[in-house]
Formats: C-alpha cells, structure tokens, sequence
C-alpha cells in the first residue's frame, strides 16, 4: 500500500536523502516487507519521484491530497521510470548483460535482447524468497500463456519505450 499525507511529526525521516520529514510536509509512504514484518519506508516527494516513480505515481492517481508544483513532480517521475525497475509481475526488460537464462528454453538471454520476467520463488537455503525468472520474449508464451499476457506487459513494462513495446507485441504474437 502507498499513501500520501501530511507529516504527522517530525521524526521521520526520508528514506532516500535522509533528512527529516517536516511536521506537516506532504510525504510519500511506501509499504514494504522486510524480514521483520511490514514497514512503511517515509519520502520527500521530490524523493519518491527518484527513488519509487511508479508507486508514486500510482499513489498520485487516488490521493485526494492537493499537490504543490504537479507539473514539476510529473516530469521527475517520468525522468524516474526510465532508469527504475519494473515491481509488478509480469513485465518486459532489456536484457542488463549476457547472464540470464531462459527459463523455457534453458539458452542464454543476450545482452540487450528484450526479456520477459516472471515471478517465482527462489529458494536461497536459508530461506525462500519471491524474485524475477526471464524467459525469451519468443519463449513467454510457450511458458506463461497468452492469458492476458501483453496486457500485463504493457502494463507493467514501465523502462520500455514506445518502440520496445512494439517490438515485443510483434515478437509475442509472432508466436500465437
């Protein structure tokens, strides 16, 4: 869950430069799991917009809060998403280097080829937690389905640009 409100202190302080929230400064709360529990991470808007663009974003969208200076925190949540990591299941990247591996096809997933991530479990041996596996965009459908499928990409893919995307329609149903 994320929330916009006033500070109803000052003791918080922001998660990303540190410094305290002002009693009654809008800040942006980002509810989060940690191995404690649930905690809510406290940010600066302008903060927030670097740090969390798109739960920000979202958390813009249903506040009835009145926002100082939108035009401007607008454009720093677009600058945000482009470099910020999608955090909603399934979505579709830029392969970051040539480590990933397929998890249909068992190949690897060049560098700079588009990926699709999926949600899965990752045992760790000390304890099990959930993260991205990648398959080939050519191998999604084969694997996840098409049950809504570029929906969801095109939902969630936020670092993609216009072209990417239709790259990845063209490559998905290519296969359908």
């Amino acid at each position: 869950m994320a929330t916009i409100e006033s500070a109803k202190s000052g003791r918080a302080k922001c998660r990303k430069c540190k410094a305290s929230i002002a009693k009654g400064d809008l800040r942006f709360g980002n509810e989060v799991e940690t191995a404690f529990g649930e905690s809510v991470y406290w940010y600066h808007l302008n903060c927030a917009a670097a740090a969390t663009p798109v739960e920000l974003a979202r958390a813009l969208e249903t506040t009835s809060e009145d926002i100082p200076n939108r035009a401007d925190l607008d454009k720093q949540i677009l600058a945000g998403r482009k470099g910020a990591k999608p955090t909603v299941f399934p979505y579709a990247e830029r392969a970051a280097s040539g480590r990933s591996t397929c998890l249909a096809c068992s190949d690897k997933i060049a560098k700079g080829d588009l990926r699709v991530a999926i949600e899965s479990e990752i045992d760790t041996g000390a304890f099990t937690k959930k993260g991205p596996k990648y398959l080939h965009a050519g191998c999604a459908t084969k694997h996840a389905g098409d049950d809504g499928l570029v929906e969801a990409l095109e939902k969630h893919s936020t670092s993609l640009s216009d072209t990417d995307l239709l790259e990845l329609k063209k490559l998905l149903q290519a296969l359908t």
